[in-house]
């Protein structure tokens, strides 16, 4: 190349960068993500009384944090169900998902940000009165089960339940809690959490959680693969800033001041 071509371009690169062309489209226009997750999902996620369209509970405080520390703006917004909200996400509409389980067919439409938001465990919910015995996923074969459309246990159990589980998809927690309570089902398969807070709400006294768990599950911050502002740069920011986070044990923090903001929201 000859001495006249590199300036001139060295003078366009030059004129490009000073009119923001060059930059990445992320520092020019995404500065503010959107975000949305399961809305049924106390203490971590729930729609948000006070404030019509949005979600909060223990992840939305940890995305506060988590968006002074990056310096960017998260909005936390309520999309739907949450098997619109993973469409929503998956068309690159909603930008990021605060809070799923890592499965095969979800990494293929979104990235996910590690260290992990938290750690849950999911349950098996029956009828105090019924006598069920679990100790291996086996023991759930001849039982009539439900869960909550779109949910994911993880790779394997899902992978187990699909071969092997009957179990009926119910668009609601409160439906699927309401079918075992009144014995329209043996069980429920749903996180231990979120069952306690949705029962207490709903007055069903007559269920709770089998002792073993089914799974126990990392929830990770999830950034969709058709959002204009995925960039390695910013996931890398965001990554940092979980793990400070996590090192500072703001999750629990967070757990603390959301199952008390859910008692008192959910009493009026």
């Amino acid at each position: 190349m000859s001495r006249k071509k590199r300036v001139i371009g060295t003078l366009i690169a030059g004129l490009m960068l000073a009119a923001g062309l060059a930059s990445p489209l992320y520092a020019q226009e995404c500065r503010r993500l959107s975000a949305s997750g399961n809305a049924e999902y106390p203490p971590y996620l729930w729609r948000d009384s006070a404030q019509p369209g949005r979600l909060t509970g223990a992840i939305g405080y940890l995305l506060e944090d988590l968006a002074e520390l990056a310096g960017v703006e998260i909005s936390l917004i309520d999309s739907g169900p949450w098997g619109r909200t993973q469409e929503e996400v998956a068309a690159g509409r909603v930008d990021m998902i605060a809070g799923a389980f890592l499965t095969q067919a979800r990494s293929e439409w979104m990235d996910y940000l590690h260290p992990a938001l938290a750690h849950t465990r999911t349950a098996i919910w029956t009828r105090k009165d019924s006598g069920f015995e679990f100790s291996q996923w086996h023991d759930l074969i001849p039982q009539a089960g439900v869960t909550v459309i779109y949910n994911s246990f993880g790779q394997e159990f899902d992978l187990f339940a699909r071969e092997h589980l009957n179990i009926e998809q119910v668009g609601s927690l409160e439906q699927g809690m309401m079918m075992v309570s009144q014995g329209r089902a043996d069980y429920l398969i749903y996180e231990d959490l979120p069952g306690k807070a949705y029962a207490e709400m709903l007055g069903i006294d007559n269920l709770s959680p089998l002792p073993r768990g089914v799974t126990h599950q990392p929830l990770y911050l999830t950034f969709s693969k058709a959002s204009a502002c995925n960039s390695e740069a910013l996931k890398a920011r965001l990554s940092a800033a979980i793990e400070q986070l996590a090192q500072a044990g703001k999750m629990a923090q967070h757990l603390e001041r959301a199952a008390a903001e859910w008692q008192r929201q959910s009493a009026h």
